[in-house]
């Protein structure tokens, strides 16, 4: 596994850097941000309605990923400045090889939306998880879904050497999975409301937080990029924190059609997603619990956990520097 988080991250990185269509070097006069399609979040009623480019007076584009590995590959090329909404597992993975990320927000908290789903003929629950040993699970590698799936199977003591591991984006392993190819799919979104159609999940959210495996996405960026324009990344998360507020404080309704187009979905599948998803306040993300200690301690455990899995070589001593919340506190001044 180990070696194929790494094929995977190369194969990103040169798909981004042949296809993307952005130079190496965006121009000072625009920005470019990476983002999911079926992930809606308030940030996107901005997106929709140029209120990013009004905050920052530049062009911004919108790029959508359908792995944060390929994002972590997109910023290390110079293509992406920002990524939206990238999850943790990726991040660390990027950061604990070298890449110089930072976390500077919380972008959404979602344990019910992102899990893994084994095939309901197999007839399969927590109860006899044991049998999932020698199947077949496709997994979007490196990625929130592939911790959650690592930490599931050591909590159900199941030997993952056994199965075949493949590596597959949610929305490729949700069509296998409705093929009939794969014994269990891991996945978030869109794609995993597919993938509960034909299977069920071994553990709810809740169930999931017992077991310390959080999910939750960050906004990220190039610590480099950030140090060169701080002001235009704590405008950007000052829009980004106004349309959470929006939407907690009776906008939804008024929200939902443009979310819903935005990323890509109908309106009942996008209420019913915004449902499973929770947006932590300004002061929330400043607190201990958040940028103030919390996410740094959940970034050394993920890693250290992915070093004993062997999906990566090494984790970092400390992961206190790749997170600054500095930009979030200007943006609260604001």
């Amino acid at each position: 596994m180990k070696q194929s988080v790494k094929f995977m991250m190369g194969v990103a990185a040169a798909a981004v850097m042949a296809g993307a269509g952005f130079s190496t070097h965006a121009a000072a006069e625009e920005l470019t941000v990476a983002y999911f399609l079926e992930w809606p979040t308030p940030n996107q009623f901005a997106q929709a309605n140029g209120l990013y480019e009004e905050a920052l007076g530049m062009k911004v584009n919108w790029v959508s990923f359908d792995a944060g590995t390929a994002m972590s590959a997109a910023m290390a090329s110079g293509d992406v400045q920002i990524s939206f909404s990238q999850g943790i597992p990726p991040f660390v993975v990027a950061t604990s090889a070298g890449q110089d990320l930072q976390v500077v927000d919380v972008a959404v908290s979602y344990s019910d939306n992102d899990n893994c789903v084994v095939r309901s003929n197999l007839e399969i629950t927590k109860d006899n998880a044991k049998e999932l040993e020698g199947k077949e699970v496709g997994v979007p590698l490196g990625t929130a879904a592939h911790y959650g799936f690592l930490k599931q199977m050591a909590h159900f003591g199941v030997d993952v050497s056994t199965m075949k591991v493949v590596d597959m984006s949610p929305p490729d392993g949700a069509a296998a999975f409705a093929n009939g190819n794969l014994d269990m799919v891991c996945g978030w979104g869109g794609a995993l409301r597919r993938m509960k159609e034909h299977g069920n999940v071994l553990l709810n959210g809740a169930e999931k937080e017992a077991l310390g495996i959080k999910v939750f996405d960050a906004t990220t960026v190039s610590t480099a990029w950030a140090k060169e324009h701080p002001e235009v990344l704590a405008k950007f998360l000052k829009v980004t924190a106004d349309m959470n507020a929006k939407y907690a404080g009776g906008g939804a309704e008024e929200m939902l059609p443009v979310l819903a187009k935005a990323a890509g979905m109908d309106e009942a599948a996008t209420k019913d997603t915004l449902a499973g998803f929770a947006f932590p306040t300004v002061d929330e993300m400043l607190s201990p619990e958040w940028l103030g200690g919390g996410t740094q301690t959940f970034l050394k455990e993920v890693a250290d956990f992915f070093v004993a899995q062997g999906t990566i070589d090494k984790a970092r001593d400390s992961y206190d520097s790749a997170v600054d919340a500095s930009y979030l506190e200007a943006a609260s001044k604001m």
